[in-house]
């Protein structure tokens, strides 16, 4: 059986203005097979949303360094909800261990704290690619 090939929105929420670890990660994504979009720095989430629409994404990837991951999946969970999407997000960043768990309550699928093992977000996405190919 062939793993359907993922599309996924890289995007960079709110005034961070550091892509650089976005940018190696959209570089590992692409080395692996997938299909990467990146929205660029500073779009507001309902931007990032609405980007994740008109590329036919399957996975939406935020990256977060600015210490407003909590305020920024708040608002992910309530414009996802809004446009009754049920795209797969995950978030990535300056996240501290306590506050992991709080994202995932919030919807995202998965979280990746700093320091996160460029494989492990590769793995996980390749995971999402075999259940959508079920």
């Amino acid at each position: 059986m062939r793993v359907r090939r993922l599309k996924i929105l890289l995007g960079k929420p709110g005034l961070d203005g550091h892509d650089v670890g976005v940018k190696v990660l959209g570089h590992a994504l692409s080395d692996a097979g997938f299909d990467v979009v990146y929205s660029g720095l500073r779009k507001p989430v309902e931007r990032i949303v609405a980007l994740a629409v008109e590329n036919e994404v399957d996975v939406i990837g935020l990256s977060i360094l600015s210490g407003t991951h909590l305020v920024l999946c708040e608002q992910m969970k309530r414009e996802m909800k809004k446009r009754g999407l049920s795209i797969p997000w995950i978030v990535g960043g300056n996240i501290p261990d306590g506050d992991l768990e709080a994202i995932k309550t919030l919807g995202a699928t998965a979280a990746f704290a700093t320091g996160s093992r460029l494989e492990d977000v590769v793995g996980y996405l390749n995971t999402l690619a075999k259940d959508k190919t079920r």
